[in-house]
């Protein structure tokens, strides 16, 4: 598969500071993505945190989405906990809406949600989870896109909803041959290295596939690709990313809602 995608979202996970404590350098990472995802209070943000970032997206004209996720600030959204589909669909509703007020008092609408760490793997394979999540975007705003791992199920709850999806790969995270992400627990779950980490994200949006760890290759549709805002080296991650997907000639641009 050649030039799967050359207009293509660069996306990041934003607003993940909490009160004294900083994470991310999301003024230096802002210029050179497309879309942002921030974080609602469930696993990282507070009601300053988000406000700040909605400004700052909003002063850089990128699309803005709710990033949520489990009720789980000690553990950054990262573990998993049990939840039933009620409780999952009226989180999600929750965080929605309290993004939603910092997003109109800045004269800017909402424009898609994402799920966070568990919650996002979680719905990625459990059918009535992601029916929940992609109920409560429908419930909240039918013209919000969801965005959730390509291929998974999420996007197809959506889709079966009649939402707008987007299909997100990763740059910095290694692929197993079904197309999931290899777990953060395990070694080499994560691509540290810049220069490796681009070099997926422009072989996925060019080509349509990755290389999973055992040296085989498995097909990624991807309408937008991730740039992590809590990794140490994020600016420089996103301005190489940037640069590296226009001179292999993909346009960066958000999805159309």
């Amino acid at each position: 598969m050649t030039n799967a995608n050359m207009v293509i979202d660069l996306n990041c996970d934003m607003g993940e500071s909490f009160g004294a404590w900083t994470m991310g350098d999301d003024a230096g990472v802002m210029p050179h993505v497309s879309s942002v995802n921030i974080a609602c209070g469930f696993h990282a943000g507070d009601f300053m945190t988000m406000q700040r970032t909605v400004i700052l997206a909003a002063e850089h004209g990128v699309a803005i989405g709710a990033h949520v996720a489990l009720p789980d600030l000690q553990g950054f959204g990262r573990r998993e906990l049990a939840l039933s589909p009620a409780e999952a669909h009226a989180a999600t509703l929750y965080q929605i809406g309290a993004l939603a007020g910092f997003v109109r008092a800045q004269g800017q609408r909402l424009h898609h949600v994402k799920p966070h760490g568990a919650l996002y793997n979680m719905a990625a394979k459990d059918a009535k989870l992601a029916e929940a999540i992609a109920n409560a975007v429908r419930d909240f705003d039918p013209r919000l896109i969801l965005v959730g791992l390509a291929g998974s199920a999420l996007p197809h709850a959506g889709a079966q909803l009649g939402l707008i999806v987007a299909h997100e790969a990763f740059a910095d995270r290694r692929y197993r041959a079904d197309g999931s992400l290899t777990p953060r627990r395990e070694e080499g779950a994560v691509i540290d290295d810049v220069e490796a980490a681009v070099a997926q994200a422009v072989q996925i949006a060019t080509r349509g596939n990755a290389s999973t760890r055992d040296g085989r290759r498995v097909d990624i549709r991807a309408d937008t690709i991730c740039v992590h805002g809590d990794r140490p080296d994020a600016a420089v991650f996103a301005r190489r990313l940037n640069a590296a997907l226009k001179n292999a000639g993909v346009g960066i641009g958000r999805i159309a809602s």
